[in-house]
Parts: C-alpha cells; structure tokens; sequence
C-alpha cells in the first residue's frame, strides 16, 4: 500500500461500487448492497429515494423493544391490540405472552397486532413508541427516514430508503436477541404455529434475516441479511416483483467479488512526519484505530495524509497527529486518526533562540 501527503483531501471522492448503473435484470426500482461490517456499498439504484417501507418498518420495532425491554417479561394484551387490520397474529384481548413471543408474531408472521401490543408495552401508547422510533433513526444516522406507526400501514410521513434500511438492518443484527428471533424458521407460540415470511432462510445460503414487507401502495419490499465465512451482507429493494432472485444475484455477486481484509492495524506505522526545529528530523505517525474494508483482488489501496508532510517541533508522543485517508482509484473510503510515535523536543539553538524572543534579547 503506498503513501502520500496531499495539500488537502477536498478532492477525495465517495467509493467506487461493485457494478456502476442499474443492474441488467434487477426488478427492483431501488436497491442497496452494503457490507455490514465496513458499511462499503457495492452496489446502489435509487437508494436515497424515500419510499414507503411496509412491515420493514418491524425492524426498528423490533430494534427499540430488543434494546430498551426485557424480553422475557410478560405482558396482557390490551385492547388496543386487538383487531388491527392487515396481517395478524389474532391477539386476543386479556391473553398473556412474553415480549420475546411477541416479537417471533411480529418478525416471522409480521403481526400488525404484536406489533402494537409491543409498543404500547414499551412506549406506553403507539404515539409514543413512535417517537422512540423517529429518536433511534436519528442516533443511526438514518436522514431519509420518519415513522409514524409501529406497523408500517400506509401513513403520510412514514417513510425510509433503502440506504436506511440497510444502515438500520446491519446495526441490528449485531443485537443477539434480535438476530436470533429473525434467523429462528419455525416457531410456536401456545397454540400458534408461526413459519417465518423470509423465503430466502430456505432458499438462500447463509441467510439469516431479516424481513419482507408489502403493500399495494409500496410493492413488494425485502431487507436480506446474509453470512459466509464471518462476513454478513446486508440487501435491500423495495418495490421488486421478484424480490428472491434480486436478492441471491446481488449477494452472491457480493460474497464473490469482495472479501474484508484488516487494510491498517492499530498501532502500526503509517509513515513519518518531517520536523521542523526538532532535537530529531523526524517522526513515527501511528495509526490509533484498526480499518477493515472489502475489497475484490484488483483492487489496491493508497494512504494519503493531509497537510504538508512536516510538522514544527516539539510534538508529545501519543498526541493527534490529523488522520489518514484509505483511498481506492484515488477515492476515499474511509479513515484513521494518527498519534505520534514519540515526543521530539525542540533544538537546543531553537530553545535558546525562542527564549531572547520572549525576554527581549537580540
């Protein structure tokens, strides 16, 4: 990997993806690959385009309730719950489950009743639960996305993209009791007999989540997440008719073409720092974090590091050294912060040069 200071990185470009254009073939009108782990898209079609996102809405349902309840607490089913309209578990008023059956109704049968017995249990009322919804969204980073509901009927202003989902997906499946409940096949509940949705857990190698959606308004929309040899990715389309298909081409085109490689680790030395006026001429710059990234085998990185490529003495050992660029084509991917390897005090002339400065001296 080669290394270079720039004058500036206001040239740094967005990353290149895995098959520029719309895919020949793909029947989604918006698409998204991401790799989970590193967040590389490799592949994207309208994927900021708001849209209404049917039940994939139960991913954040889910995510809120996984996060903020106990899943083996119990709770009655009110009657605010009872009776929803679109797809149901057929809650009965008065009748008792935990949060974690609630959750298997709501993410395998996409239970529009479990989903507001859930948010009622958690956020007090459906309006309320909402709001914790929308404040997730904005901790994540999701910028094109409001909810309204904890279901995703149809509503004004209940919207998301398939670059959202994708983000809200991946941050997901890295909560245990979520994966768990998406990647679980067949469940039963009492006398429920619950068989999950997601046609890819059967049909697809690796698959492990995570929800379809429809409506009539929003077309068919699928969120995939899939893991081979330690590495998820994470699919989105919404409005596909052959939603199954669009998602094994565009995984298998990205388990095939990319594999995550560790680009820089902590600690190590990324390159030197000229100093100007130091007892030394110059610097170890250190990388303070590790960065992952996928990459196919024709692709090389180049580090580029802002600034002029020397610094004026003295300079602390462990202090901010600015960061470094992981740049493929000459595209930004990402970045680390630097650190000093070692502090370097000034020259002796230059100390004593900078105390007749301050005491007035020739």
């Amino acid at each position: 990997m080669k290394l270079r200071f720039a004058g500036t990185a206001a040239a740094l470009l967005a990353a290149a993806l895995l098959f520029p254009g719309r895919v020949h073939g793909l029947s989604a009108q918006k698409a998204i690959l991401m790799d989970a782990a590193t967040g590389r898209v490799l592949y994207q079609q309208n994927a900021d385009s708001r849209s209404l996102i049917a039940s994939t809405t139960k991913i954040m349902t889910a995510l809120v309730v996984c996060e903020q309840c106990n899943v083996l607490d119990r709770m009655r089913i009110p009657k605010e719950a009872v009776g929803i309209e679109g797809s149901s578990i057929y809650l009965q008023e008065g009748e008792v489950l935990t949060i974690q059956e609630l959750l298997y109704g709501l993410m395998l049968h996409s239970g529009n009743d479990a989903a507001v017995a859930l948010a009622i249990y958690c956020g007090g009322t459906a309006e309320g639960f909402a709001e914790l919804m929308n404040d997730k969204a904005r901790q994540l980073n999701m910028r094109d996305s409001h909810f309204e509901n904890p279901n995703g009927l149809d509503a004004p202003g209940h919207y998301s993209t398939a670059r959202d989902l994708a983000i809200l997906a991946a941050y997901a499946m890295d909560n245990p009791i979520f994966a768990k409940t998406v990647s679980t096949k067949n469940v039963k509940i009492g006398q429920r007999y619950l068989r999950n949705h997601n046609k890819l857990l059967w049909l697809y190698e690796g698959a492990d989540g995570v929800k379809t959606g429809y409506t009539r308004a929003a077309g068919r929309i699928l969120v995939s997440s899939a893991t081979r040899d330690g590495r998820r990715l994470i699919g989105v389309t919404i409005n596909a008719p052959d939603d199954w298909n669009d998602h094994a081409f565009l995984l298998n085109q990205g388990f095939s073409k990319f594999s995550n490689q560790r680009i820089i680790s902590c600690g190590e030395v990324i390159g030197y720092a000229e100093i100007a006026g130091g007892q030394s001429g110059k610097v170890e710059l250190l990388a303070a974090a590790d960065f992952d990234y996928a990459l196919s085998p024709e692709e090389t990185t180049e580090m580029v590091i802002p600034g002029p490529g020397f610094v004026y003495a003295p300079v602390a050992e462990g202090a901010d050294a600015g960061v470094v660029h992981i740049c493929i084509g000459g595209k930004s991917v990402g970045k680390v912060p630097l650190i000093y390897g070692e502090t370097v005090e000034m020259a002796q002339e230059e100390q004593k040069s900078l105390w007749k400065r301050l005491i007035g001296g020739d």
